[in-house]
């Protein structure tokens, strides 16, 4: 019907009030950001939102599922400490997805998408941060071990139940394809299974670069740990100011804020501080991303996927600079005796609960348990799911109640 709103991209109200554009698009998109209404949708087809575009649904989907409030209570850098000021996986992600807005925002990339791709970045982290994982990988290494970026995609196409008509948050392909390589591309001989039996189903171009919006939120990720990392390392004693000061990249602006502003607490020298350090990794992210970008001729979302190499980058200067800095901190803090001996309990928890559930799925709640099937194998990934998705606080439960000790931490 030619009078149809829905027809010129108009939606209504059940009442038949007009509400505006079908799509809610951003405005002045760059010709190489990806773009809503070229979006190649979704595993499940469904009508499109009146009022939001398809990343915004993403966006939204992440944040409300289940997988996304339980990044509250997951650990960013395994510290046992007390208080309530240190970053955790939700708070973390948080960061991650301002950052990569405001990225998105400057290079006129979809905010939405990459949003949406920073929100989720996370969502498959295991209880107690890296130790969790590696734990979990050594104890499953006979059915192909665990891999955060592919339970991520599992969480988001499989187990997470709040659809009556599908599994999952049915995102769209472009917010799946940043989840799976938002790093870069896949090396198909090394693949986790998860991520290579779904990409038989549903291809997400393994091979190649991610858009733009994918690219752009790995590197706010990169940003927003190193930063956080410096203002918790501070606050848990794990380095002195003296001995940032004398480290790579962040040194120049630990004596910077010290020049100017003598005898400043903790708190302001640290807000200070990391103030300086990210607008400089913003400033150079931005000018040597715009640089490639022209150098490269792009001009739409499919030319960067099919561009030989990432565009979104650091220049050789900063990133040279920013690995030294990483090095610093993997010595001081993440191999710091405190940290290591956290370390150490913590895969001794993920490893014990999982050859106590595998030797008794009993033990496991009534509707897991249901799901082992009777073989090891079987047994094995229900175990591994089930432990993939638990808090801290919630297995060092679990253990205390499988092994029959009293809760260390």
């Amino acid at each position: 019907m030619p009078d149809d709103p829905e027809a010129k991209g108009l939606a209504t109200t059940p009442a038949g009030r007009l509400l505006g554009p079908l799509f809610a698009r951003p405005a002045c998109l760059a010709p190489y950001a990806t773009r809503a209404e070229q979006s190649r949708g979704r595993f499940y087809p469904e009508p499109e939102s009146p009022t939001r575009t398809c990343y915004q649904r993403d966006r939204d989907r992440i944040i409300h599922s289940t997988a996304f409030r339980r990044l509250k209570h997951k650990t960013q850098v395994f510290v046992q400490h007390e208080g309530d000021l240190y970053r955790t996986r939700l708070t973390h992600s948080l960061e991650v997805a301002q950052i990569a807005r405001s990225l998105a925002c400057v290079l006129a990339l979809d905010e939405d998408l990459a949003e949406a791709i920073a929100l989720s970045h996370d969502l498959g982290h295991t209880p107690f941060g890296h130790a969790g994982e590696d734990a979990l990988n050594e104890a499953t290494a006979a059915i192909g071990g665990f891999d955060h970026n592919a339970h991520a995609l599992r969480l988001v196409t499989d187990l997470e139940h709040r659809y009556a008509a599908f599994d999952g948050l049915n995102l769209t392909w472009e917010s799946l394809e940043g989840l799976v390589k938002h790093n870069g591309p896949l090396v198909r001989a090394s693949l986790p299974e998860l991520i290579a039996s779904f990409d038989k189903r549903w291809p997400l171009d393994l091979e190649g670069w991610p858009g733009l919006e994918a690219q752009v939120a790995a590197l706010a990720d990169d940003i927003a740990y190193v930063n956080h990392d410096l203002d918790d390392g501070l606050r848990a004693g794990l380095f002195s100011v003296d001995e940032l000061g004398e480290a790579p990249l962040a040194g120049r602006y630990v004596r910077d804020v010290r020049a100017a502003n003598r005898n400043l607490e903790l708190s302001r020298f640290v807000g200070e501080t990391v103030q300086r350090l990210m607008s400089a990794l913003v400033l150079d992210l931005i000018g040597e991303t715009q640089c490639r970008i022209t150098v490269a001729g792009v001009g739409s979302a499919g030319s960067v996927r099919a561009f030989p190499g990432a565009l979104a980058a650091f220049s050789a200067e900063m990133t040279e600079r920013f690995l030294a800095l990483k090095a610093f901190l993997f010595q001081r803090m993440y191999r710091h005796p405190h940290v290591l001996e956290s370390v150490a309990e913590a895969k001794r928890v993920v490893q014990e609960l999982f050859a106590a559930f595998s030797a008794d799925p009993r033990l496991l709640p009534a509707d897991w348990s249901a799901l082992c099937g009777g073989s090891d194998i079987s047994t094995a990934a229900v175990v591994r799911d089930y432990i993939a998705g638990m808090t801290d606080r919630f297995a060092l439960l679990e253990h205390a109640k499988v092994t029959h000790t009293e809760i260390s931490a």
